[in-house]
């Protein structure tokens, strides 16, 4: 599933669709019909708007089983939440995405392996870390934000 230049310009509504779809890996529109009534105030037509927008936005892919359509995403959850962190952090400064990051970290809940995962590529990392990432703000390049 790996799909360079996402769209990742979705509504939260459209987040809460493919959190279902993913979940389910793929799913009837019933399925995702019945599960957002269960969370959210909305009507059935929403739901199929919300879904058609994610089928013309590439997301997702529809398959036809019998008289019924089944939704299949076209990404990994994994992939589509590293594009969009990773647009969000091209908006920001580089000196300090650090810092937001570490926010990230001591806010998000992750499991122990992660936090392994994430030790040992700290590990590689500081090897070739520079002492201070300049600021990208201004096109001279300054330090200081």
């Amino acid at each position: 599933m790996k799909n360079k230049n996402l769209d990742t310009n979705i509504s939260d509504a459209e987040w809460e669709v493919m959190r279902i779809v993913w979940t389910l890996e793929k799913a009837y529109t019933s399925q995702i019909i019945d599960q957002l009534k269960a969370k959210k105030d909305w009507s059935e037509s929403t739901i199929k708007t919300l879904m058609r927008r994610l089928v013309q936005k590439g997301l997702l892919i529809t398959k036809k089983d019998g008289r019924k359509f089944i939704y299949i995403p076209t990404v990994s959850q994994v992939e589509m939440m590293h594009q969009a962190a990773s647009d969000l952090l091209n908006k920001m400064c580089d000196m300090h995405k650090g810092e937001v990051i570490l926010e990230l970290l001591k806010e998000a809940p992750i499991s122990k392996g992660d936090l392994m995962k994430m030790t040992e590529e700290i590990d590689k990392k500081e090897k070739n870390a520079p002492e201070m990432v300049p600021c990208n703000c201004l096109k001279n390049g300054s330090t200081v934000c």
